[in-house]
């Protein structure tokens, strides 16, 4: 059992200054969630469905954003194919968020019953040889899914994460993801408490899908466009001296379960950054081509373009 206290790593308290009228809102939209969390599957279901259909007549907004990555990454498919893709990944999105605070209102047993594992025998294996294992996690909507589970299974994760602007967003979705173990690392610290994490046993948990800038990237191919990828993996696995194993979390609203699916270690390093990322990319190109309703489209993951290029999320919404 590892000692999941570090002074490094990001440990948001309550603070009072929560209680302020600035904040009532924001408990407010906590109180409606909980609610809704505790209604039968088939209602939030429902309910997604009908919050989906309004979205969908914005021109901006969440459902814009979902419309231009789609355009860029499957120019190939008709206009209907991808707003059939826009329409699930809304229901997806919506069932999620009316679902996830049952991560913390029900018990770990509950999440274990109400979750399908597939390929753990991949992470196993390895920490049956003493190996470090890194965690490949695109963002997919469940994608906090497997690191509450795995800690509540003896195996907690260690991560690096962005702190949300909301503080007590912040400190109730920390709260909510370390509550049977873990760490996590706020990214501006730099990457060596998050290396030494998994020296100690953690498994890493890596986000290979975000955007950083040029300065941190990597220009290579993501689906039919040019992503800014991140950089560094390779080095990381290397220093780490762990393999590299993709999963894929998901949430299925027409059966209100969870999934994680666990796929072989990828062969981590390559000769190059540019191969490493484009390895990335592949093995997320792979999934959520399957599932694309799965992803989180409402991401500005295209926003850093090559050759300082404008970033299509500022272009008129008749362009898409």
């Amino acid at each position: 059992m590892v000692d999941n206290f570090d002074k490094k790593a990001y440990h948001p308290r309550f603070s009072w200054h929560y209680l302020r009228i600035k904040y009532w809102g924001t408990w407010l939209g906590i109180l409606v969630i909980m609610v809704l969390s505790l209604l039968p599957f088939k209602a939030r279901l429902s309910l997604s469905r009908w919050l989906a259909k309004r979205l969908m007549k914005f021109k901006k907004g969440v459902a814009r954003k979902i419309r231009i990555n789609l355009l860029l990454c499957f120019p190939e498919k008709s206009h209907q194919q991808r707003e059939e893709i826009v329409f699930e990944t809304l229901v997806t999105a919506g069932f999620f968020l009316m679902s996830f605070p049952l991560l913390t209102v029900k018990s770990k047993e509950w999440l274990a019953k109400n979750t399908d594992i597939h390929g753990i025998e991949h992470v196993k294996s390895l920490r049956e040889q003493n190996k470090s294992v890194i965690l490949l996690v695109p963002h997919t909507w469940a994608i906090d899914i497997p690191a509450v589970l795995l800690a509540s299974k003896g195996l907690p994760v260690s991560a690096m994460a962005k702190k949300q602007k909301n503080e007590l967003v912040d400190w109730m979705m920390h709260k909510q993801r370390v509550q049977y173990g873990g760490r996590v690392y706020e990214r501006s610290g730099g990457v060596k408490p998050f290396i030494k994490s998994i020296r100690d046993g953690y498994l890493g948990y890596y986000l290979p899908d975000e955007d950083l800038g040029a300065e941190h990237s990597v220009f290579v191919d993501f689906f039919a466009t040019t992503k800014a990828t991140m950089s560094g993996l390779g080095r990381i696995s290397k220093v780490s001296r762990a393999e590299i194993v993709p999963l894929f979390a998901k949430i299925d609203p027409y059966t209100g379960r969870f999934a994680m699916d666990f796929y072989p270690a990828l062969p981590f390093p390559t000769d190059s950054e540019e191969q490493d990322a484009r390895m990335m990319n592949e093995t997320i190109e792979k999934y959520i081509g399957e599932q694309p309703e799965q992803y989180m489209w409402i991401l500005k993951f295209l926003k850093t373009r090559p050759n300082n290029g404008k970033t299509p999320y500022n272009k008129k919404y008749d362009q898409f």
